[in-house]
C-alpha cells in the first residue's frame, strides 16, 4: 500500500501536541508496515529538530516548495501525480483536487474554534472553519483523537456518518516521560528555567485564551493565603500563542509565577516530574497530551471537568470546575496537603498513563487507512 502523508506542519518552529503526534507516527509506521510505501511531502529544507524521525527504507521524502496555498497547488498536483492508495491530512484540511481513487483520511483534533470563536483571531477563525467543515464532509474516513472529539464531530456536523469517524488515541514518548527522573537533573533544569522555589505547581501548553490560565493564577492566589504554601510557586511551562498578551501581563504581576517561554521537550519531564502536581484548567482540550506525560512522570494531576479531559482523567486525577477558582483551589489543596490522596492518584496515574501507546496509536492508524 502506497500512503502519502502531509507533514508540513513539522517544519515549524513551534512545538504542540499535532505535530507531536505526527512526529510520532512517523517514528512507528516504517517499523510496523514494513512492506508499505510512505510518501511524506513538506515546504522546508529541514524539518524542526524536536520533531525529527527515522529514515526507514520505505519513506521517500520530499520537499515541494510553494509560497502560495501550498496544500490546494503545489501538494495537491503532486499526489494527482502519484496517485498513493491512501492520504493522510494529519490536520483539518484536504485538497479540492484530488482522485477518487486515492482514499482520503482526515485527522481531526478539536473543534475548540466551534465551541470558543472569540478565543481566536478572525483570520485563523475563517480559515479553521472553512477547511475543516470541507474536510470533515468530504474525507472517506475521519480519525478522532478522543471520544469527545468524535461527539464534537457529530454535534457540528449531524449529516456525518458515525462510523467513517475511528476513535485513536494519542500515546505518550516512553523512553522520555517516565518515573524516577533524579533530583540533580530536576534541580539542573529548575535552575535553568529560573525556579527558585522548592515547591510547585505547574502547568504546560501554549500561552492563549483557552488554556483559561487567568482563572489558575486566581485559584493559585488562593492557595498562597494559606501560610504552609506561602512560597510556592507556579511554572506556566509553555511560550505565548495567539491572544496571549493579556494573560501574560497578569502572570508578571503574580508572584512566584514563573513562564518558562519555549523550552526543550527534554526538560519537561524533569519539569514535571519535580512538580507537586500538574493543573490543566483549560476550557477544551481535543486530548490533553500534557496529562498523559506527567501521570507517566508519577506526578498527580488536577484538570477542567469537561472536553476529552473529563474522558483520560475521571478516576486517575482530581477534576474541578474551571470557571471557579475557588473550586480549582480546593481540589488542588487536597492533592497538595492529603499524603494518602496523593499517593494514590500517583499510582493511577502510572497505571492510566500504561494503557496508551504510540506504537498502539500507529498501528490502529494504520488498520483504519487499510480498512
Amino acid at each position: 500500500m502506497k500512503i502519502a502523508i502531509n507533514a508540513a506542519d513539522l517544519d515549524h518552529a513551534r512545538i504542540d501536541g499535532t505535530r507531536v503526534y505526527i512526529s510520532n507516527l512517523l517514528k512507528n509506521f516504517g517499523l510496523l508496515d514494513e512492506k508499505g510505501r510512505f510518501l511524506i511531502y513538506h515546504k522546508k529544507n529541514n524539518f524542526n529538530l524536536e520533531l525529527e524521525f527515522p529514515r526507514f527504507s520505505n519513506y521517500e521524502i520530499k520537499k515541494i516548495a510553494f509560497p502560495f496555498w501550498w496544500t490546494q497547488t503545489a501538494f495537491a498536483l503532486e499526489i494527482l501525480r502519484k496517485k498513493p492508495d491512501v492520504l493522510w491530512m494529519p490536520m483539518h484540511s484536504l485538497p479540492a483536487l484530488r482522485s477518487k481513487k486515492t482514499k482520503t483520511v482526515v485527522t481531526i483534533h478539536d473543534l475548540a474554534f466551534k465551541f470558543f470563536p472569540n478565543h481566536f483571531e478572525k483570520k485563523d477563525l475563517r480559515r479553521l472553519n472553512f477547511f475543516t467543515d470541507f474536510a470533515v464532509n468530504h474525507a472517506d474516513k475521519l480519525i478522532a483523537i478522543s471520544q469527545s472529539t468524535k461527539d464534537d464531530i457529530l454535534r457540528f456536523y449531524p449529516n456525518v456518518n458515525a462510523e467513517k469517524i475511528k476513535v485513536i488515541y494519542h500515546g505518550y514518548d516512553k523512553d522520555l516521560f517516565r518515573e524516577n527522573i533524579s533530583l540533580e537533573k530536576i534541580e539542573e533544569v529548575k535552575k535553568k528555567y529560573g525556579m527558585n522555589f522548592e515547591k510547585y505547581i505547574i502547568f504546560a501548553g501554549a500561552i492563549q485564551p483557552r488554556k483559561n490560565i487567568g482563572k489558575l493564577l486566581e485559584a493559585f492566589e488562593i492557595i498562597k493565603k494559606q501560610k504552609q504554601w506561602e512560597n510556592l510557586g507556579l511554572v506556566i511551562a509553555g511560550a505565548p500563542g495567539w491572544l496571549a498578551g493579556p494573560i501574560v501581563a497578569e502572570m508578571e504581576k503574580t508572584p512566584g509565577a514563573v513562564m518558562t517561554g519555549h523550552f526543550s521537550t527534554k526538560d519537561l519531564p524533569s519539569l514535571l516530574a519535580g512538580a507537586e502536581l500538574f493543573a490543566l484548567p483549560s476550557l477544551y482540550e481535543g486530548f490533553g497530551l500534557p496529562v498523559l506525560e506527567a501521570m507517566a512522570c508519577g506526578t498527580p494531576v488536577a484538570v477542567a471537568n469537561n472536553s476529552s479531559l473529563r474522558e483520560i482523567t475521571e478516576g486517575f486525577g482530581e477534576l474541578f470546575d474551571p470557571q471557579d477558582a475557588q473550586d480549582m483551589a480546593e481540589k488542588i489543596l487536597e492533592i497538595l496537603q492529603n499524603k494518602e490522596l496523593k499517593e494514590g492518584l500517583i499510582k493511577k496515574g502510572l497505571d492510566r498513563a500504561g494503557q496508551f501507546s504510540w506504537e498502539k496509536c500507529a498501528k490502529e492508524t494504520l488498520e483504519w487507512f487499510a480498512g
